[in-house]
């Protein structure tokens, strides 16, 4: 009602440019960045990793008033202000946006980089529409607002790979919108009667949710394509206490952990349903366990996962293998480990086992390769609370974060292979955070080649090696040089200052020229000094004369 008759176009906005927002790519040694807050939250740098010492790109006071957090593909870093949020990128981490969501807390961002979600609970109570708001990123525009009483399992939405659709689970009901229209898929709902959970494939638009047993129906696990809404799997559980989903990062397979009751209803198992998407119709096979489950973790590109079961201190670890075609095999069980959460590395095939918070701090770094377990190295690091690895699985952050833990607040840098690089204490250090990389341009083909050719490019990366080390010589060699000039020009400039005072030492003195007194060393008495160091003592035979 409130439409002016007459339309005016908006005013044309001027062109500001950002710089290259992916330059951190461009460094000659593919180091990576990360993020460090320390001082309580008061300080937050920006590093770039190397062998050696990490050097500081970027560092600022109270440049966020929370935590932080990096955007999918590393293109921008998000900050948490009272008034909102603000993203900042570019070479030397210019302001690109802000967002005004007063008493923002939560922020989640789309796969694809195009679209910000933002949650406050201080939204104004005159518009119910503000809890959640989703925002344009490169434009700042408001795309929609959300209504949302509790946020405790964010994000409330959950995003397609491509950013193409999100979705919203409530009571007996799945809402998927789609983009840009942000508008309801078919303009309806989903009904279903018990949805407990949901979740995208990291590789497909298909959604896979879970429903319980109701009265006679058994539960089910349900695979649907969107925006088709076809039924592509469909897989009927029984006596089913709880179930959660896990994706395999690459979209190959999806498991779902079971906890199911005996037909007594005293003793609970576990099942694992492994769903096979890339083979024709889905196959699913079945792994039981009959111990507690601690920690699941899926290989991200490879056809392997991890288990960790028992109780402490008998809390074993087994690896498993997907064969194409074939069953889920079983690799190797470590038994008694002390660890309590699985990280696998981003590239695959290694993996770090962590005793994190109760455990102390205990690691253990194990190779996968070649359907072999290999423990490569075990360390620890004491009360540690959090293990990161970076994007391309070479190196691992763990640390003792002054946001859990008061004392011990550092985090150490450790290569692939559990050695540790550099110790780094940070006053009230809080958390550590690698950006992220944008996937790689390489085709698995073009993989396989330089995989195959390793041994061309070993030879060029040891010189590359050899090269940094004789210039590190050298520059050891230049600057203890150049402290050896700095102390002779001390020691010339003071003897001419002694020799220019040698008149006023002698008036001090009675005119007496104490420079030229020679030491008459035949006079020197030596003095010997003798020490206890100890005393030992020794049974002899008395017929062993000799």
């Amino acid at each position: 009602m409130n439409l002016p008759d007459e339309w005016t176009s908006p005013e044309k906005q001027p062109y500001k440019d950002h710089g290259n927002m992916r330059s951190w790519l461009l460094d000659k040694e593919c180091n990576d960045q990360y993020s460090v807050i320390s001082d309580g939250g008061e300080t937050t740098a920006i590093l770039l990793n190397s062998k050696t010492e990490a050097s500081v790109v970027e560092e600022r006071k109270r440049w966020t008033e929370t935590y932080i957090r990096w955007s999918p593909l590393g293109t921008y870093l998000v900050t948490f202000h009272q008034k909102g949020i603000a993203l900042w990128g570019g070479e030397n981490f210019q302001q690109i946006r802000r967002f005004a969501h007063p008493g923002v807390q939560l922020i989640d961002v789309s796969p694809c980089e195009r679209y910000i979600v933002t949650f406050s609970p201080l939204h104004d109570p005159r518009d119910e529409f503000q809890a959640i708001i989703i925002w344009d990123i490169k434009t700042g525009a408001k795309k929609r607002g959300f209504s949302c009483d509790n946020a405790s399992n964010w994000p409330v939405f959950k995003w397609s790979h491509d950013g193409k659709f999100f979705a919203r689970m409530s009571e007996d009901t799945l809402s998927i919108y789609e983009t840009p229209s942000f508008g309801l898929l078919e303009k309806k709902s989903l009904k279903i009667v018990g949805i407990r959970e949901f979740c995208w494939s990291p590789a497909s638009n298909i959604l896979s949710y879970w429903t319980p047993e109701e009265k006679e129906n058994p539960a089910r696990v349900t695979l649907i394509a969107i925006p088709s809404r076809k039924e592509v799997r469909v897989k009927n559980l029984f006596n089913v206490a709880d179930c959660k989903l896990h994706w395999q990062k690459q979209g190959h397979y999806m498991c779902c952990k079971v906890d199911r009751l005996s037909k007594s209803k005293k003793n609970q198992f576990t099942n694992f349903e492994i769903f096979r998407m890339q083979e024709k119709q889905i196959p699913v096979d079945s792994i039981e366990v009959k111990e507690v489950i601690v920690a699941f973790a899926w290989e991200p590109t490879g056809n392997k996962f991890a288990i960790l079961h028992g109780e402490s201190p008998r809390i074993s670890v087994s690896f498993y293998n997907i064969k194409p075609k074939g069953k889920v095999e079983l690799i190797k069980t470590l038994e008694r480990r002390t660890a309590n959460s699985i990280f696998w590395s981003p590239a695959g095939q290694f993996v770090v086992l962590a005793g994190l918070r109760s455990m102390n701090g205990v690691f253990e770094f194990i190779d996968t390769g070649n359907d072999t377990i290999t423990m490569m190295n075990a360390t620890e690091h004491f009360m540690a609370t959090d293990v990161e690895w970076d994007s391309t699985g070479r190196y691992v952050i763990t640390g003792v974060s002054w946001w859990s833990h008061k004392v011990d607040n550092a985090y150490w840098v450790w290569s692939f292979q559990g050695k540790l690089l550099q110790k780094c204490d940070r006053e009230r250090f809080c958390q550590a955070l690698w950006r992220p990389r944008p996937p790689t341009p390489l085709n698995e083909e073009k993989i396989k080649e330089i995989k195959k050719n390793m041994k061309t490019y070993n030879k060029m990366f040891e010189l590359q090696d050899a090269k940094r080390k004789s210039k590190a010589s050298k520059e050891l060699i230049e600057r203890r040089q150049q402290q050896m000039n700095d102390f002779l020009e001390v020691l010339e400039r003071l003897k001419k200052r002694y020799k220019t005072e040698k008149e006023t030492r002698m008036q001090l003195r009675g005119g007496l020229d104490t420079d030229e007194i020679e030491h008459d060393e035949e006079n020197d008495e030596e003095e010997v000094v003798e020490f206890f160091i100890g005393e030992e003592s020794a049974e002899v035979d008395e017929f062993d004369h000799e």
